[in-house]
């Protein structure tokens, strides 16, 4: 609750320290600029004029204040308690959508309310009472001067209020995740269109510095004595250079907005051409919030389709394993039993999780070579001659020909080298290629641990299997000779625990 509140807070200190900066520069910036470097006026009603602002930005904030804290009323109560209703969090979240739309109607209503009439009216009284010497119709060209700083304003403010948004948005979208299971970026978004966005913003470059530039002019050259003389072009060029980095900060702001979801969508494209799925949390209250949805339906359909594929292969490599095994019946689960024995060394040893999945499928298929092996050799009750052994040797070799052929390299590629080195030893004694050390395979290291532990306690023709102590003793005198001592200490720590000796109760 303390990280969301923290969240509140501060949306709550950005959005007040934009409107201060903004009202402030409004009023007293452009607004001051326009009026005292127009106006040819004494010191005195310099004074009355900037007491007379200041008063009008008093009576905007008081009167602003309780329409923002109306509006921010239904998204507080989603922060304030510990657990709130799914409906509090629904209309928090469409509040929080609206809130950049809501800020723009505040500041063109209270706002501009508050601040343009009482300025107006005290003009009107100080120039009564004979504290301005201005004509009268200036208080009408005032209130539209007001009315295109309000709205250059507001836009502004509608732009800074999207992106102090986003990080409430999220901390809403993931309490009620997690108290619901519902995703409420997957409703209809309730911000604002791109279209308003643009005409808006548009009409706010494109048209509002030239009203601002024209009315100041017709001011200024009504009090001119001179015509267009030298102080005329340097206040003309001060009222440019207000309407120009106005203009462009409106522009830069729509630029952002637009640029900012393109390149995510495109960064995150290339993660999908890349063959990762990530899932975008960025949330958007307008069209885009539509392209994020479909993209991530999109991603949810391409992992259930990756975990169908997944699926349906795991089980083609245990059938081939049972099919494999069903010849010998002294034989039945040791590829399966011998795939979770791998399993566990490989998380105890903080492999990454495809890499186990591998490791388990090349275990799984570890034997499949012995497919080319006789069934007189293969099947034979008694021990083996040399001659025949030789031939059994050769089952590493053949599975991995036989793997190599399936023409899916991606998917097979990886098993190979457990299937083909896992009668490998540490010691370099080992076939079919006599590699020692490291120089094994790591797939090859692990799955020789696990085969040589089921075959030692399975039952043959001409023995029964050993008790797992024993096999395990024996593990720990081989380690550094047949076996690699890391993976063989890590295998024997673990089957010390009785809940791994029974892996092979269940299979």
């Amino acid at each position: 609750m303390e990280i969301t509140m923290q969240t509140y807070k501060d949306f709550y200190l950005s959005l007040l320290k934009n409107y201060l900066i903004g009202s402030i520069v409004a009023i007293f910036g452009a607004g001051s600029l326009i009026v005292l470097s127009t106006l040819s006026i004494s010191n005195e009603e310099t004074v009355v004029i900037l007491s007379i602002m200041a008063v009008a930005l008093c009576s905007c904030a008081a009167l602003e204040l309780i329409v923002f804290t109306r509006h921010l009323a239904p998204i507080k109560a989603a922060f304030s308690q510990r657990k709130p209703s799914l409906h509090t969090q629904e209309k928090a979240f469409h509040q929080a959508q609206m809130f950049p739309e809501l800020t723009f109607k505040r500041i063109m209503g209270p706002h501009f309310l508050g601040s343009t009439v009482p300025a107006i009216s005290l003009a009107y009284g100080a120039i009564s009472a004979g504290y301005l010497s201005v004509p009268l119709h200036y208080l009408f060209i005032a209130a539209l001067v007001s009315f295109i700083i309000t709205c250059m304003h507001a836009i502004i403010e509608f732009f800074l209020a999207s992106k102090a948004i986003k990080p409430l948005l999220k901390a809403i979208r993931s309490k009620t995740l997690l108290y619901y299971h519902h995703d409420l970026a997957l409703g209809q978004s309730s911000g604002a269109s791109l279209r308003k966005k643009v005409l808006y913003c548009g009409l706010y470059i494109g048209a509002f510095p030239l009203l601002l530039f024209s009315l100041a002019t017709q001011l200024q050259l009504t009090e001119a004595q001179y015509g267009l003389s030298a102080e005329y072009w340097s206040w003309a060029a001060g009222i440019l250079i207000v309407s120009f980095f106005s203009a462009y900060g409106g522009a830069y702001l729509l630029f952002q907005g637009l640029i900012e979801p393109i390149n995510l969508l495109h960064r995150e494209m290339k993660s999908v051409g890349r063959g990762k799925t990530p899932y975008i949390n960025e949330i958007y209250t307008d069209e885009f919030s539509e392209l994020v949805g479909g993209f991530n339906k999109m991603v949810l359909y391409l992992n259930e389709r990756e975990q169908k594929n997944r699926e349906l292969l795991d089980g083609f490599f245990k059938t081939l394993a049972f099919t494999l095994d069903a010849k010998d019946p002294y034989t039945a689960g040791h590829s399966v039993r011998v795939a979770e024995y791998s399993a566990l060394i490989a998380k105890c040893a903080a492999m990454p999780e495809d890499q186990i999945e591998q490791l388990k499928n090349s275990a799984l298929l570890h034997d499949i070579g012995k497919i080319g092996i006789k069934d007189s050799i293969l099947l034979k009750e008694g021990r083996l001659t040399e001659e025949e052994f030789n031939e059994i040797k050769k089952h590493p070799v053949i599975g991995a020909q036989i793997l190599a052929q399936s023409g899916d390299s991606e998917t097979i590629a990886p098993l190979i080298p457990g299937v083909k080195y896992h009668h490998e030893r540490y010691d370099g004694q080992g076939y079919p290629e006599g590699l020692s050390g490291e120089r094994i395979p790591v797939f090859g290291r692990i799955m020789a641990v696990a085969d040589a532990f089921d075959a030692m306690t399975s039952d043959r023709p001409y023995r029964r299997g050993m008790n797992a102590a024993k096999a395990l003793s024996i593990l720990a005198d081989g380690r550094g000779k047949q076996w690699d001592p890391y993976f063989a200490d890590i295998f024997i720590s673990e089957m010390k625990k009785s809940k791994n000796l029974d892996i092979k109760k269940h299979v």
